[in-house]
């Protein structure tokens, strides 16, 4: 029983690991992103509907997902 406990701390403890890294990810990333596109406002144009814009946006998360999935990879 006690194997099992010590298994879903570890797992939890990971999970807590992937939350936190992702989260500041983000915000790092979109940030950086912001930066090397001055002239556009990307949130304007997905508030307006602008769909390809919008997919920009969820692949450049997406690559940080993966980006992080590797590297706190047990």
């Amino acid at each position: 029983m006690n194997e099992v406990l010590e298994a879903y701390a570890i797992t939890f403890g990971w999970a807590l690991v992937g939350s936190i890294s992702m989260g500041m990810g983000i915000i790092i990333t979109l940030k950086m992103f912001d930066m090397s596109t001055r002239d556009v406002d990307e949130w304007a144009l997905v508030k307006e509907g602008n769909i390809p814009v919008a997919i920009i946006l969820g692949a450049v998360i997406m690559s940080l997902g993966i980006v992080v999935s590797a590297a706190i990879r047990p």
